[in-house]
């Protein structure tokens, strides 16, 4: 991945691109092949923390149908000074009762056993295929297997262990100000955050003294900022871990800009995507109405697919707004109120904008086409 492949990602100044394969000093991963996915890919993985005091955070869906991974950081998991994760991909662990709930535990204690850390200071992720039993034993013999394999150069491997339908995999290193930040995310479909993403780690040696705080910050500006298909996971998870070794704050930007990177390669790596839009949404009354709207024109089936035929067709900009704010006195929104020649462009990335005229908020939204290739992959995702 090339830092900055987005023309809305702006880092501080200084920022240095290390090998995406290396992570903060301090931490290791892996990632092996315990048979999950059919196509015997990677499907295991393991992130860890050499420290034994670490600072953290999690962030979680607020799905009420929650994923026993989910469930099991949120229950029984010190979200402050989680050391490891351990993450499988192939199967979500979603919609299967108690025992789902029992093969999490299983993960996360062998996980612990294996690296000699404490159970609850050990994060557990899962992603693929809801109300499908977890082969709990394959998956425990991975998890030995990372263990093994852990090295500080192994953040290849582990994004690699995370990706379901994601074509390419999604990290980046970044050093500046005399910290590094490392991170890996995975995404494509059942994406509308509303509280993180799909699966996304972090890591630095940076001191942060809120670490909740910061990530809770970084993901509103960025994770929450997407959506894909409007669709929020039953699995979606981000941790911050930083170890403070380098005795030295976060230089300001920093975190925001690996987070939107992170986020945008979500959009474009979108199931069957080819563009990525923003939409800009100025002159509403409140907050609330402008992330309304735009959260509206964001997940049209009508804009997505204009996106995707490069048909600069306002009119259905206009319908999608109107549809969040029904019930109010809206003056009619025309092409002077709406920018959408870019659809009609060329480019990979196209920006659209929309004047409310109703007072002085404004929100935006990154999202991806529509395509027939979603459609396919959606259709034969089980079969």
């Amino acid at each position: 991945m090339t830092f900055l492949r987005s023309r809305w990602v702006a880092p501080p100044a200084g920022v240095e691109e290390l090998d995406p394969s290396g992570l903060a000093p301090g931490f290791r991963a892996a990632g092996v092949a315990c048979g999950l996915k059919d196509d015997g890919g990677t499907d295991v993985g393991l992130l860890t923390c050499d420290a034994t005091e670490v600072s953290s955070a999690l962030l979680l869906t607020r799905n009420a149908s929650a994923a026993a991974p989910v469930r099991v950081c949120r229950d029984d998991t010190d979200g402050g000074s989680v050391r490891a994760a351990v993450v499988n991909s192939g199967n979500a662990n979603a919609s299967t009762g108690e025992q789902g709930y029992a093969d999490a535990l299983a993960m996360r204690d062998a996980a612990a056993a294996a690296i000699g850390a404490e159970p609850r200071s050990v994060a557990v992720a899962e992603t693929g295929v809801i109300g499908v039993p977890l082969r709990v034993g394959d998956v425990l013999g991975g998890i030995a297997a990372a263990a093994g394999a852990l090295s500080e150069h192994g953040a290849t491997e582990f994004t690699r262990s995370i990706m379901t339908t994601d074509r390419s995999p999604k990290a980046c290193t970044l050093r500046a100000g005399g910290v590094t930040v490392s991170a890996q995310a995975k995404g494509a479909g059942m994406i509308e955050p509303d509280l993180a993403t799909m699966l996304c780690f972090v890591q630095t040696d940076a001191e942060i003294a809120d670490p909740g705080a910061a990530l809770r910050a970084a993901v509103a500006r960025s994770f929450e900022r997407i959506t894909v298909d409007g669709q929020m996971s039953t699995n979606d998870t981000v941790l911050l871990q930083s170890t403070g070794t380098a005795a030295t704050p976060l230089p300001d930007g920093l975190l925001d800009a690996v987070m939107l990177q992170l986020a945008l390669e979500v959009v474009a790596d979108g199931e069957g995507a080819t563009r990525v839009g923003r939409i800009e949404v100025e002159g509403a009354a409140t907050p609330d109405e402008a992330d309304r709207v735009a959260r509206a024109v964001a997940n049209s089936p009508l804009v997505q697919t204009a996106l995707y035929g490069h048909d600069p067709n306002w009119g259905r900009i206009a319908q999608a707004a109107g549809m969040a704010l029904a019930g109010e006195r809206l003056a009619e929104l025309g092409p002077a109120q709406i920018d959408a020649e870019a659809l009609g462009g060329e480019e990979a990335e196209a920006e659209i904008a929309v004047w409310l005229g109703r007072g002085e908020a404004s929100a935006h939204m990154y999202f991806s086409d529509l395509t027939h290739e979603y459609i396919r992959i959606n259709a034969e995702y089980t079969t």
